[in-house]
């Protein structure tokens, strides 16, 4: 069974005419993503992830001197690892004296977890 199918030759669309409707729009705002993406960039790390694993176990503030031990990393490395995080707005810090105190914010991760489900 032979099917004659008619085919029209390709036109050149005007320049700036869409060659179709899209299906879907995305329901995140530019600002929204811009922060989501910050957010899941610096999860990307494996050591940052761990990280605020285990500042969210904790009930409170954790001291950095704390931290070192769990990696085999230098001191500077883990701070570096946490000065991103603190930058993505994913954990806050408090000095005392020589130590500075780290913790999750809840809140950022809430915005991520709730648009991922």
């Amino acid at each position: 069974m032979a099917v004659d199918l008619e085919l029209s030759p390709k036109q050149k669309r005007p320049a700036g005419e869409r060659c179709c409707e899209p299906v879907v729009y995305p329901d995140v705002e530019r600002q929204q993503a811009d922060q989501m993406a910050q957010v899941a960039k610096a999860l990307g790390d494996p050591v940052r992830l761990q990280l605020v694993d285990v500042l969210r176990k904790h009930a409170g503030k954790v001291c950095v001197c704390e931290l070192v031990p769990l990696f085999d990393l230098s001191q500077p490395t883990v701070s570096h690892h946490l000065k991103v995080l603190r930058q993505a707005g994913i954990v806050g810090s408090e000095r005392q004296g020589l130590w500075a105190y780290y913790y999750v914010i809840p809140e950022a991760l809430k915005e991520l977890s709730a648009w991922l489900s």
